[in-house]
């Protein structure tokens, strides 16, 4: 038998444009398929030390929908490093503060930590609203993948 293992190359890599609209599905739901894309695991060419991930743009992020009581009970925490610098805020407070922040950090937490990861972050684009001026660049609206029906869950 003579088959060998495809490894991609970074010259192979062809990159696609998709646009995810945050207010249809929980933040974690987002987080982890829009993380998938920007990684490349859905490509068959997938290897693990070449980034072969997408751009994603990301809209509505003032949308997002937080299931339970995350709302109140999910707390940020950001510290100055000076003693009683440790400053907290929940999720509610982040959202209105500014929405994207909030799902960078979700997605940011769900990539592997590693010399790829900034660059995938670079290829996240996040719009609190509706608009966005990636046109030019045509991309496709990606469906998301196991969602439930939100209006059950949302208050």
């Amino acid at each position: 038998m003579n088959s060998k293992t495809y490894s991609a190359k970074p010259t192979d890599v062809v990159r696609k444009w998709y646009i995810v609209d945050a207010s249809k599905a929980p933040m974690g739901r987002v987080a982890t398929e829009v993380a998938t894309l920007l990684t490349g695991k859905g490509k068959p060419m997938y290897t693990a030390h070449i980034d072969c991930g997408d751009y994603v743009i990301i809209t509505n992020t003032d949308k997002l929908v937080a299931t339970g009581n995350k709302l109140d009970g999910k707390i940020y925490y950001k510290h100055s490093k000076y003693p009683g610098g440790l400053k907290s805020a929940t999720l509610k407070e982040q959202m209105e503060k500014d929405s994207t922040r909030v799902l960078f950090k979700a997605v940011r937490g769900m990539l592997p930590v590693n010399k790829l990861r900034a660059d995938r972050l670079m290829r996240l684009k996040l719009y609190p609203g509706s608009e966005h001026n990636h046109n030019a660049q045509a991309p496709v609206e990606y469906k998301l993948t196991h969602v439930k029906d939100l209006s059950k869950e949302t208050k």
